[in-house]
């Protein structure tokens, strides 16, 4: 019965209006096998620029084909265009390839958001004075633990070697196998020729990433490295003993010897929220025997860890476990590193 009391006739029923017929959906999608290959050089505000494989450079957008998936610095893609002569349209980036690394921080150590720095690096070169700005042990130890964490190669370049001895700072990381290589400057305060090779020697043919903090003389190195660069470069004020920004956003160029280096910006703090303390300890393959013997639960920072014993009479190996109490300090959030490089308490000495 109707909630008028009649029977229902066609007044009472709705009609819907007919849909207009649209093409059917297919199950094909494009498989852009005529991608062509190229490495992403910049990120700037969605749009990216694209050194091809053939030496040309496009700049690009991400297609709808990759969805949310990030695309950083570093990264192998393969780029579509129907670019026509005449024209200026953008390429669309329309494939990420499997990346061999990547390198990420977070803002600070409680932060659950991963920012990726670079993608398919093998070398990360931290850069560092040896004074103004004075070095910070806390924010090397952090960035290489990044390092170790991502299976990237540390290198360790200590500029202003004319101000300062560098020596403490090599020692500091002598038992951790990581070359580090002083830089000097000569005329016009420019790295000198004899240090600027050994760096080279030490970049050609790889893809290094390098992180510091701001002035610390990374673009003038950068620039020297890569004549043409134009990389801006500051200074340090001379009341809180900390550099300008100058760089902005991370930028890769080509080593004229071969290889490429990422210039990063200036950063202040390295947090590792995504690193394990196990996974710093695994780095350490010649402690590893020692880690048997250790009780359940055992931090390998704490009076009751079997790597004392284990490295007793060995000033190498104790030299090592040293190192790896540091970093895994510095990971935990200790009072030398805990809120990042800019404490007091972080600098070398």
């Amino acid at each position: 019965m109707s909630r008028s009391g009649r029977d229902l006739d066609e007044d009472d029923v709705r009609v819907r209006p007919g849909r207009r017929k649209s093409r059917p959906r297919s199950k094909d999608r494009p498989s852009f096998d005529q991608a062509l290959p190229g490495t992403v050089i910049t990120v700037d505000r969605g749009r990216f620029t694209v050194a091809m494989d053939d030496g040309t450079e496009s700049l690009a957008v991400k297609a709808r084909e990759i969805g949310r998936k990030g695309v950083v610095v570093g990264d192998r893609i393969g780029l579509v265009t129907d670019a026509r002569p005449g024209t200026e349209s953008l390429g669309r980036i329309v494939r990420v390839d499997k990346r061999s690394t990547v390198l990420r921080r977070t803002a600070d150590d409680d932060d659950p958001v991963e920012r990726v720095i670079v993608a398919n690096a093998d070398q990360l070169a931290v850069v560092v004075a040896t004074v103004d700005p004075e070095p910070r042990l806390g924010f090397i130890d952090r960035a290489f633990v990044a390092a170790i964490d991502a299976g990237i190669e540390p290198l360790l370049i200590i500029t202003k070697a004319d101000l300062a001895d560098p020596q403490p700072l090599i020692d500091a990381y002598a038992a951790l196998d990581v070359v580090a290589i002083p830089v000097a400057r000569g005329e016009g305060k420019q790295p000198r020729e004899a240090d600027l090779q050994t760096v080279l020697d030490h970049l050609r043919d790889r893809t290094s990433v390098l992180v510091g903090h701001s002035g610390v003389g990374k673009s003038t190195l950068v620039n020297a490295l890569v004549p043409g660069a134009e990389r801006a470069t500051g200074h340090v004020n001379a009341v809180t003993g900390r550099g300008r920004h100058t760089s902005t956003s991370a930028i890769a160029l080509r080593l004229p010897q071969g290889g490429w280096i990422v210039d990063t910006p200036g950063v202040r703090s390295f947090g590792l929220a995504h690193v394990t303390p196990d996974a710093v300890i695994s780095a350490f393959d010649d402690l590893a025997p020692g880690l048997a013997q250790c009780p359940r639960g055992c931090t390998h920072d704490e009076d009751e860890c079997a790597l004392d014993a284990f490295v007793a009479g060995d000033p190498h190996l104790a030299a090592r476990l040293d190192s790896l109490r540091r970093l895994i300090r510095s990971r935990v959030g200790s009072d030398e590193a805990s809120t990042g490089p800019e404490e007091p308490g972080d600098a070398l000495g």
